[in-house]
């Protein structure tokens, strides 16, 4: 439901763990890697004899890991040549024990130094082992250099990066300024962090994680920090009884709506319903009730006043009548007037429900900052990027760039779960990271977060955790647009389509379970 994604700190821990307390040492974690890399190149490229094979080594263990694997190679009938950045004399440990059986074996050996690139054959085949997961800050100019005549060089050639292509960071997935382009990326025990941005697609390929041997105690004793939300997560959503009512599947309670700005809560309702709430009531000013409901029979209205707007004593009728509601959504639609701003901070200081806010009410809280650092642990907030920049007051590029670290800074100040949308949604709170696989253009619609607050809202009234809810319905979410791409290659879907289309993506999930 949850996979590991560790950083380059926490892999090296468990590497580091694996031989100096287990045991198991280095040397054998490194063949076992090598015949992994071999095993995933033999089933994407197929038959490798008498293919050109050039083999990329840089210092580290990814060096170590390309040495290997051009002994390996060799013995299966390939023409191979390793390249190697650094005179033989400097390798150490395990990387200069397979540099040595490498060349016992009659592997050529080339350093780099003396290597003209405009000369060299075109090689069938590319191993990049240049620079590891490791990578700090940018590459060198001589390293930059180099991974452009790689990559030129391999234009018509199959490349294989180990582990990660060089120049990609493995925390956050960017080029440093450059990096290895790979058809195919293999890299061991557990996809690291930076792999799975939505980034460093363009660099990595297609993504093979290949077991080499970390014993699953390690991991356990050294949990990552950040995970990958996988379609196990589907199981959470709860089970419907042959005896339930529509009170057992949670009321759901929608505050929003304002002139101009009628089809958000509504949106959010018809997430909530396609999601499984039994019931759901729209908040709103009297005046809009009727335009809200847009006719819809399924959706109940509790009308505030006879106005069209927001004010602060609003909030009192609604606290007067909140134990009828299971969880509360508010923000979609909400609008943004000081008068809107007051009730919003009336409601939130008094509110004891299970609550997401979004849209709106994220607006709202960014006028009351001190309110962010009080808001309790069942509290789920669904900021897109430009509102995340909101909250914290810079620009909204600096959200895009430092999407992970902005997540992590929003912990450490609120006791709240996070979900910063986007491609590869993030869902964060103060024990763990989950991120989102999907990359869905068919959701970058207007009202498609109305539609995920209401799916997440519903999780949170039929009784899922803060942390559950959130992944789960960022899930859903992302396996919803995965199905109307292919009913809508090229977009054009509504983010009504996206409500509708929830039950199908549980009926997708049961049958290829089935």
């Amino acid at each position: 439901m949850l996979l590991p994604l560790p950083t380059p700190e926490e892999m090296l821990r468990w590497d580091r763990e694996t031989i100096k307390t287990i045991g198991i040492p280095g040397v054998t974690l490194m063949e076992s890697a090598s015949r992994e890399a071999v095993s995933v190149l033999l089933d994407e490229y197929g038959p490798v004899e008498e293919k050109e094979i050039f083999c990329f080594a840089g210092s580290g263990n990814n060096g170590g890991d390309a040495f290997a694997m051009g002994r390996m190679l060799q013995d299966l009938g390939a023409d191979v040549t390793v390249f190697h950045t650094k005179p033989k004399k400097h390798y150490r440990a395990e990387t200069r024990s397979n540099l040595l059986w490498a060349q016992k074996l009659g592997v050529p050996l080339k350093h780099l130094d003396r290597v003209n690139f405009n000369i060299l054959p075109q090689p069938d085949i590319v191993i990049d082992g240049l620079l590891g997961t490791g990578l700090r800050g940018h590459l060198r100019d001589d390293y930059i250099t180099l991974i452009r005549n790689i990559n030129r060089l391999a234009k018509h050639s199959y490349v294989l990066s180990i582990d990660i292509p060089s120049g990609l960071s493995g925390l956050n997935g960017q080029p440093q300024p450059e990096a290895i382009i790979a058809d195919s990326t293999v890299t061991f025990e557990a996809p690291k962090l930076g792999l799975i941005m939505p980034e460093a697609s363009r660099f990595t390929g297609i993504l093979h994680v290949q077991s080499i041997g970390i014993p699953s105690l390690v991991q356990e004793k050294h949990p990552a920090r950040h995970h990958l939300i996988s379609d196990e997560i589907m199981n959470l959503i709860p089970t419907p009884e042959l005896d339930m009512h529509k009170g057992k599947a949670g009321h759901i309670l929608i505050i929003g709506g304002s002139p101009g700005l009628t089809g958000a809560p509504y949106l959010s309702a018809m997430g909530a319903l396609r999601s499984g709430a039994g019931l759901v009531t729209i908040a709103c000013p009297g005046g809009l009730a009727d335009t809200i409901k847009a006719g819809n029979p399924d959706i109940m209205t509790l009308p505030l006043n006879k106005s069209d707007h927001w004010s602060q004593n609003l909030s009192e009728i609604i606290l007067n009548k909140i134990s009828q509601f299971d969880s509360i959504v508010i923000g979609p639609g909400l609008g943004r007037s000081r008068k809107t701003v007051d009730f919003l901070d009336a409601f939130i200081a008094e509110c004891p429900a299970r609550l997401v806010m979004d849209a709106d009410a994220l607006f709202g809280l960014a006028q009351l900052s001190e309110k962010m650092t009080k808001l309790p642990s069942d509290t789920i907030l669904t900021p897109h990027p430009g509102e995340m920049a909101t909250l914290f007051g810079v620009p909204n590029s600096k959200i895009q760039e430092e999407r992970l670290g902005y997540a992590q800074r929003f912990t450490e100040i609120s006791n709240a779960t996070l979900v910063l949308k986007g491609a590869g949604t993030v869902v964060a709170d103060q024990t763990m990271t989950c991120i989102s696989p999907f990359s869905e253009p068919n959701l970058a619609v207007a009202g498609s977060g109305d539609v995920l607050s209401g799916i997440i809202g519903s999780l949170l009234a039929r009784g899922l955790e803060p942390i559950e809810a959130a992944s789960l319905g960022v899930y859903w979410h992302g396996m919803t647009g995965r199905i109307l791409r292919e009913k809508f290659p090229m977009r054009g879907n509504f983010a009504s389509d996206i409500a509708d289309s929830l039950p199908m993506a549980v009926k997708q999930y049961i049958e290829g379970v089935a």
